[in-house]
């Protein structure tokens, strides 16, 4: 045996009758380091490595960031709106801007800002790491304390070169912001970017700059201020709409005790101050609200499309009023420019006085676009006012039944153009109501045609109650009509609703079937220069079919002489078109003419524009304020001379027929139908029915009685008190006329040949249509 104690596990000395470990083992053991030490250092060293890479992010963004000019921190912040072509219309609130010198800014002012805005604004150099740690401290918390983590100066920085739009508070913003920040605070002294954020910041009704809003608010200087108004003025800022001292007395009231609260914590006034400036009425000392304003011809015409924009882009995010915006819009001046003239002159229309009223709205079918709006006619220099082309406190009249009525009867139950509807006595279901029509008469059987050419109301509440409210309900609430209860019968000739939303749904007809929801801005520029493009979002709420259907029909209203809108026929022009008349109600009607109506409306489109009109007065119900038959034209008249206007220079095209739509003549008219329509009614057609084929229409009576057999009593309510079925009506609309005819063939002639469902008809209007 090897007794050799390098090589024996057994030799060595023992302690307690066990073997002594080896020094070498306790020397490894002894070289060990403890977890809790292993964590602290993989901590550091993670806390170093995301400080490495938190500073190089830093200055990778910051090195990308806008370069500092004082120009920018002194301009007036305002937001630039233009029109489609990129030029200006306006800008917002500079006209009324006072500036005010460093050495003019009151001690006592520059004490409430400080106090309320960046208590340690003389201590920190642009980035306050102590003010963050405090705000996120105190936010966690719960507990009062500062009100964020930006300093004076970054607020300042964000002003002139960000937008406060919620989503672009990034990192990246975050770290230019910050870099910006600091920069100022090496180049400027501290009482130059006092002065720089005291004439910046926006104070409410289009004043920007604190001495702006002193002459405003109170009609003197910032020196001249006492301690309560000087801390309203220095709280403003903060949510301008909110502290307005006029609409939100309250809100201001508290703000402004805030301010003091927020003064004697910074030990620049007493608490015995501060209470005896909170006893004072927030009112004391304001003047009477100036509501006149140095209006620029443009800025008045535009005003009601202005005011959309303005809204629009807050809802995107953006406060056109606190950034420093480029808003670029979908504006046609020249179209704006008209329809203002149309309503404010002499020149086009004669209106009866200067108290009826107009609305109207123009829309790109092709894209949603808001072309151009008129929210009134007689306003005067009354900023952002009342629009009435976005008002819903009215309803659209017969104008509803292309929407509610007609459409989802072809899109949802396959109806032809001669499909019958009876036009007799006829009860709302539930109730006791009798339906009349303004005649007071009934016309019998008729097609869907004549119905809707001649704006007959029975027919189309009876299509409505073939279709079921619901589906009618959830067909308009595609095109914009949305409501918090479900519609009733009633509706399916008068829907609430607005210009704005009538333009846009009749669009949907014009463009083959696709709703946009409509789209005044087009491109906003943010203040360092980034850019951002808006389209409409868009949904096919219809068939194609289906929108060349009624259009087909409504370009009978205007040309069919039994048609309720040929006062808007323009000669030569492929266009469509429904009127909208509204009685007034059975419990008041006494007070008023027979021939009376409280509003008129025209909805009409060709392939470029489609067009919402309303005319009436604002208090309708007051003695004097109703319109008679030469009031009721104003509406078909205001269209005629609008489009008249923007139809010159644009191709005249009419819409080409889909292949699932065929065509078949009724007694000498044009009728169309789908694979799935009912065969036509013999009670109508008689012997005079025929097919008229082409390589392009094909047309067969074996195609319409191998459908689906509908009839006429599908049309019918089951709580009609009685029935005509017996009565009938000759078919009175005729084929709407091409830009060649006279419209005065009558209705069993010779029908013309139809033209190729794959071309078009198409003539350029270089030269003003004749009236």
């Amino acid at each position: 045996m090897d007794k050799n104690p390098k090589y024996s596990r057994t030799n060595g000395p023992k302690k307690n009758g066990r073997l002594k470990r080896s020094g070498k083992k306790k020397a490894s053991r002894a070289g060990k380091k403890p977890m809790w030490l292993k964590i602290l250092l993989s901590f550091a060293a993670a806390l170093v490595a995301a400080l490495v890479v938190g500073v190089t992010v830093f200055f990778v963004y910051a090195s990308s960031a806008p370069k500092l000019s004082e120009q920018q921190l002194e301009s007036a912040g305002s937001t630039v709106i233009y029109d489609s072509n990129g030029k200006k219309i306006m800008s917002l609130g500079t006209e009324n801007r006072t500036y005010v010198a460093e050495k003019d800014i009151p001690q006592q002012l520059k004490d409430a800002v400080i106090s309320i805005e960046d208590r340690r604004f003389y201590k920190h150099h642009g980035v306050d790491p102590w003010r963050i740690v405090s705000a996120a401290m105190s936010n966690a918390s719960g507990s009062a304390g500062l009100q964020g983590g930006s300093t004076l100066d970054q607020q300042l920085i964000k002003l002139s070169y960000f937008s406060t739009k919620r989503s672009d508070q990034t990192i990246k913003r975050k770290a230019q912001e910050a870099w910006l920040a600091i920069n100022m605070d090496r180049q400027y002294s501290k009482d130059q970017i006092l002065t720089f954020y005291v004439n910046k910041v926006f104070m409410g009704d289009g004043c920007y700059g604190m001495q702006t809003a002193s002459k405003y608010y109170f009609g003197k200087t910032l020196d001249k201020l006492n301690l309560a108004q000087t801390a309203l003025i220095a709280g403003i800022p903060n949510a301008p709409s909110s502290y307005n001292p006029y609409t939100n007395p309250e809100f201001a009231k508290k703000r402004r005790d805030d301010v003091l609260n927020a003064m004697v914590a910074n030990k620049k006034i007493t608490q015995a101050q501060a209470n005896e400036a909170k006893q004072e009425s927030i009112t004391t000392g304001l003047v009477e609200k100036n509501t006149s304003k140095t209006v620029t011809s443009t800025e008045k015409i535009a005003d009601p499309y202005i005011k959309q924009v303005i809204e629009e882009a807050k809802k995107k995010g953006y406060d056109p009023y606190k950034d420093s915006l480029q808003i670029y819009t979908n504006l046609d001046m020249a179209i704006q420019k008209r329809l203002y003239e149309i309503a404010n002159s002499d020149e086009y229309l004669n209106f009866p006085d200067d108290n009826i009223q107009v609305a109207s709205t123009v829309i790109d079918p092709d894209n949603g676009n808001v072309v151009a709006m008129l929210g009134g006619r007689k306003t005067g220099d009354v900023t952002f006012g009342l629009n009435r082309a976005v008002q819903t406190d009215r309803t659209n009249g017969s104008t509803a039944k292309p929407l509610m009525d007609y459409a989802p009867a072809i899109e949802y139950l396959d109806w032809a153009t001669y499909h019958p509807i009876k036009d007799n006595r006829y009860v709302y279901p539930g109730t006791n109501i009798q339906l009349y029509d303004f005649d007071h008469q009934y016309k019998g059987l008729m097609t869907m045609r004549q119905a809707l050419v001649e704006s007959r109301n029975v027919p189309a509440i009876r299509a409505l109650a073939a279709v079921g409210i619901t589906k009618a309900q959830n067909f308009i609430s595609q095109m914009g009509f949305n409501y918090d209860k479900t519609l009733e019968y009633q509706n399916g000739i008068g829907l609430p609703s607005s210009t704005l939303q009538n333009a846009a749904a009749y669009a949907a007809f014009a463009n083959g079937g696709t709703y946009y929801q409509p789209q005044y801005i087009k491109e906003i520029v943010t203040g360092d220069g980034e850019r951002k493009e808006f389209s409409s979002s868009f949904k096919q709420v219809m068939q194609s079919s289906t929108a060349y259907m009624i259009t087909d029909m409504l370009k009978g209203v205007i040309t069919s002489p039994e048609g309720t809108g040929t006062r808007a026929n323009i000669s030569g022009l492929y266009q469509a078109g429904k009127t909208g008349t509204n009685a007034y109600p059975s419990d008041i009607s006494a007070k008023f003419p027979d021939d009376a109506a409280m509003d008129s409306w025209f909805n009409g489109y060709t392939k470029h524009y489609s067009v919402s009109v309303w005319v009436g007065y604002d208090h309708q119900y007051e003695a004097g304020n109703y319109l008679d038959n030469n009031s009721v034209a104003l509406a078909s008249l205001f269209y005629k001379n609008i489009m008249t206007y923007m139809s010159q220079g644009k191709t005249n095209t009419d819409w080409r027929k889909p292949s699932n739509v065929y065509v078949r003549y009724i007694n000498g008219v044009r009728q169309l139908y789908l694979a799935g329509s009912a065969a036509p009614s013999s009670e109508l057609s008689g012997s005079s029915t025929s097919s008229r084929s082409s390589s392009s229409e094909t047309s067969s009576s074996s195609s319409g009685s191998s459908s689906s057999s509908e009839s006429s009593a599908s049309s019918e309510s089951s709580s009609e008190s009685s029935s005509n079925s017996s009565s009938s009506a000759s078919q009175s609309s005729s084929q709407p006329s091409r830009p060649t005819d006279d419209n005065s063939s009558s209705a069993n002639s010779t029908p013309p040949a139809e033209p190729d469902s794959q071309a078009e008809n198409q003539t350029t209007n270089s030269e003003k249509p004749p009236q």
